[in-house]
Formats: structure tokens, C-alpha cells, sequence
């Protein structure tokens, strides 16, 4: 991965974190305390009214953490994009070795049933070896395909 995608990417999710702290703090400064009937105050414009804007309060500040909790996500998200590219290449190449070893498990035993390709006693077992060997050279082969391609 290219160090100016990286940097990008961090660059990226540092601002959106400050844009969202930034938010956060202008709005605790511009909330003033919303007084409830019984609980500090005489509320505001009587005992109905109290209630009703106590709940607007409180629906408010869930919008708000809804709107903040998508923006972290957000932010994460692109922060671990790369991550998640880089890890899928490697799980790819991974598999490529993997099915790699059976071509090397099948390609020996069929090298030594090479001598019955034709007719004899084993010519089943060396056509079931290698075709099992084919089998896992293209799976190997297709997973560093797409490795590359990522």
C-alpha cells in the first residue's frame, strides 16, 4: 500500500473525528439546562408543559447521539478500509500456499505412479493424482490472480 493512500486515510478520519468534536462541544455550549416541574424549577409555562419539553429534550439529545454515533462509525469505517484490503490480499495469498501444498502432495504421488499413466495396476490412482494436482495448481494460481488484482 502507497504511503500517500495511508496518509490520506488517516488525514481523512483525523478531520472527521475533529469536525465531530467540534459539533459535540458547540452544542453543550449553546444546550442551556431545560428546567422539569419538581426537579429544580417551577418549568416552564406549567405542569403540561414541563412534561412535553423535558421529552423534546430528550428526543433531542438522542438525535443528536444518533447523528454522532453514525459519524464515529463512519470515520472508523474509513479509517479500517485499507485494513480490510490489505487483509483480504493476504488472506488470498494465504490460500494460494495453501492449495499450493496439495499441488505438491498430489504432483509427488503422481510422479511416482508416472510409470502406470497408460495401462497397469495404479493408471486410475495416477489419473485421479493428477487431476487433483490440476485442480489445486488452478485454485492456487486463481487465488493469487485475484490477490493481485486487489
Amino acid at each position: 500500500m502507497r504511503a500517500q493512500t495511508i496518509g490520506r486515510v488517516l488525514g481523512t478520519g483525523l478531520r472527521v473525528a475533529g469536525r465531530m468534536a467540534g459539533q459535540r462541544l458547540a452544542q453543550q455550549a449553546a444546550a442551556r439546562p431545560v428546567t422539569v416541574a419538581g426537579v429544580g424549577g417551577a418549568g416552564v409555562g406549567g405542569p403540561g408543559t414541563s412534561r412535553t419539553t423535558a421529552h423534546q429534550a430528550v428526543i433531542s439529545k438522542a438525535k443528536v447521539g444518533a447523528k454522532v454515533g453514525s459519524g464515529v462509525a463512519r470515520g472508523v469505517g474509513g479509517f479500517l478500509r485499507p485494513f480490510g484490503r490489505v487483509g483480504g490480499k493476504i488472506f488470498q495469498e494465504v490460500t494460494g500456499v495453501f492449495f499450493l501444498l496439495f499441488v505438491l502432495v498430489f504432483g509427488n504421488w503422481a510422479w511416482r505412479t508416472r510409470g502406470d499413466y497408460a495401462q497397469g495396476p495404479e493408471h486410475v490412482k495416477f489419473l485421479v493424482y493428477a487431476g487433483l494436482m490440476l485442480v489445486f495448481l488452478y485454485l492456487s494460481a486463481s487465488s493469487f490472480w485475484r490477490a493481485r488484482r486487489k
